[in-house]
């Protein structure tokens, strides 16, 4: 798991996440019964001479944002204020890129909640190029999805990296 995990979206884009990211995800899996949703932002750079993005740093759950079992809504203030931060100390070279949050089963699949959710998103949020990433976190992997601010649509990514090397946190016989 140190070397991260890439996906690659249907228009060829890869979509990297660092190691770092997928240790604070794997904090807020929903193992137990009472564990609550959990989401963030996604923040990281665009590649030079490439179509191809890192995912360096994600927020993660503040005051402001609504946790339940099956349910979290980011709050604005806490969140806009890291972002604005990072872009400003990283000169412009961080940026955010999209959002994630936890879901309570092993292989994560977007709810209608989330679709929706996403959708606005690409219609409202202020952000560099076409595309945003959405990540949801399982209790056993991740899975990634982009989005197009001019089609709307949301795709499932391909996970790029060997199985030894994905971020899975359970074996095949669960976790």
């Amino acid at each position: 798991m140190s070397a991260g995990v890439i996906f690659k979206a249907i228009d060829g884009k890869r979509l990297k996440l660092d190691a770092a990211v997928l240790e604070r995800f794997a904090l807020y899996r929903q193992v137990a019964p009472q564990d609550r949703e959990a989401g963030g932002v996604l923040l990281g750079r665009h590649l030079l001479d490439s179509s191809d993005l890192v995912v360096d740093e994600v927020t993660e759950p503040m005051r402001g944002d609504h946790r339940a079992r099956f349910e979290f809504r980011r709050g604005k203030a806490g969140h806009q204020r890291r972002v604005d931060e990072v872009w400003r100390t990283s000169r412009g070279t961080c940026v955010y890129l999209g959002e994630w949050h936890t879901h309570p089963e092993a292989n994560p699949e977007p709810s209608s909640t989330d679709l929706n959710d996403w959708r606005r998103h690409l219609r409202t949020d202020a952000y560099d190029g076409d595309t945003l990433y959405f990540i949801i976190v399982g209790t056993c992997g991740v899975r990634a999805w982009s989005g197009t601010r001019t089609r709307r649509a949301i795709e499932p990514m391909d996970l790029m990296t060997s199985l030894e090397e994905t971020g899975q946190w359970c074996s095949p016989r669960g976790p």
